[in-house]
């Protein structure tokens, strides 16, 4: 999918989308990324996968994660790990 022709590129979108839904951006911010969402159906579909994300692990207790083996957390806790290594 070619990018729109904007002045908010969609890697500046996939930089701020946690600060968006978390109402953490400043307002000419926010309105520039949803003007950007109304042109852009990648950027609007990251999003809508963010919220069915954050709507599925708000679901999980405890004792789901505890259920875990090694071999399933590792993967998990590696890639938070880089995330938030890069986010640092």
């Amino acid at each position: 999918m070619t990018p729109p022709l904007d002045d908010f590129p969609c890697n500046r979108f996939v930089e701020l989308v946690t600060e968006y839904l978390d109402d953490a951006l400043p307002a000419d911010e926010t309105r520039r990324l949803e003007e950007h969402l109304q042109i852009c159906g990648g950027c609007e579909s990251v999003l809508e996968q963010f919220r069915a994300i954050i709507r599925m692990t708000g679901t999980l207790a405890e004792t789901h994660v505890d259920a875990l083996t090694p071999d399933q957390r590792e993967p998990v806790m590696s890639a938070f790990r880089e995330w938030a290594a890069e986010r640092s």
